[in-house]
């Protein structure tokens, strides 16, 4: 598969406020490790989960990706260029290229633009409309592709006349406008229903099929990711602990963390969640991140060696890499 994006050991750190006189006597300032040495391809037309706990960094890699965030270290190759190394212009065409749909449609949207506003804004950005009628068009092809039936009908409403399931598709249309080639989805139907979900994540699928979309899917709910995911990739505390095929990563976890976001899937012939399933303690601080594997205060078969060592990101099976000390024994 050609390789679209390609992240190559990309760091996020965001120093710490400290107190006057803390900065006074020149200590060193703290730094939260959002994002710490992450690793990934994405292919042309393939969905990548990028799944974890809330804190992970799933969302600020997705940003720093796109350079909403701006990387602390690392590279993120483009079709083969260097996003970090562009220039204002070529930033503005890669961000045409390049399209994100946040978690909550209520909070993104502007509640003062009408549909036809919001899905047009990117057009008239980018100055890419001669005339209005090639801009109601465009609009109308969106809201269509979104799933949005009868678009013109829809043009004067605003936001809060909107259902929750119109309000995402919305969204989506309003990244699809530009025809992106690339999509960071974070969080797309945490916020619906579940009778809505399956419609939306149908939608992406449909659009992946149909415009060859490449899509970095971010979710805590491990259950969607391998409903949709080509891959899925588990991220812990500012690593990716574990990546391959959606298949191979759910029926057949290497890391004991994805032993245990796995365990914890609702299936109907698990009628009790045993007590060993579920994780104890909260994720340590980014900013005093623990010796060792990240994960060892946390795991229940944590050997010395954990505590004392980083584990090493390897391919243990063909197309299936996981770090963890458990896995050289």
């Amino acid at each position: 598969m050609q390789s679209l994006v390609s992240v190559d050991q990309l760091e996020v750190h965001f120093a710490v406020r400290t107190g006057f006189m803390q900065s006074m006597f020149g200590k060193e300032t703290p730094v939260v490790r959002a994002v710490d040495g992450v690793s990934f391809e994405l292919g042309k037309g393939e969905i990548l989960c990028l799944a974890g706990e809330s804190g992970s960094g799933k969302t600020t890699t997705g940003k720093a990706i796109l350079r909403l965030v701006e990387p602390t270290g690392g590279k993120v190759l483009y079709e083969g260029e260097d996003v970090r190394s562009y220039n204002r212009l070529r930033l503005r065409a890669f961000r045409q290229e390049a399209q994100i749909i946040f978690q909550d449609p209520y909070e993104s949207l502007n509640p003062r633009q009408t549909v036809f506003s919001t899905v047009a804004e990117p057009l008239e950005v980018n100055n890419l409309c001669r005339s209005l009628a090639e801009k109601e068009e465009r609009v109308a092809q969106a809201l269509v592709d979104a799933g949005l039936h009868n678009p013109r009908e829809l043009f004067l409403r605003y936001p809060h006349e909107l259902s929750g399931g119109q309000r995402q598709r919305l969204a989506i249309a309003g990244a699809l406008v530009l025809d992106p080639k690339f999509i960071v989805a974070d969080e797309p139907v945490s916020m619906l229903d579940l009778s809505i979900r399956a419609g939306i994540l149908k939608l992406m699928v449909d659009l992946r099929d149909k415009k060859g979309i490449g899509y970095l899917f971010i979710t805590h709910d491990l259950s969607l990711a391998w409903l949709v995911s080509d891959r899925i990739a588990i991220m812990y505390l500012g690593k990716i602990v574990e990546l391959g095929s959606a298949d191979k990563v759910i029926k057949e976890p290497l890391h004991p963390y994805t032993r245990a976001l796995v365990s914890v899937i609702p299936t109907p012939r698990r009628k009790v969640i045993t007590q060993q399933s579920l994780l104890k303690g909260e994720t340590p601080d980014p900013v005093n991140v623990p010796a060792g594997c990240r994960f060892h205060p946390r795991c229940p078969e944590a050997k010395p060696r954990c505590r004392e060592a980083v584990p090493l990101y390897r391919e243990v099976r063909p197309g299936h890499f996981a770090a963890c000390h458990l896995l050289d024994s």
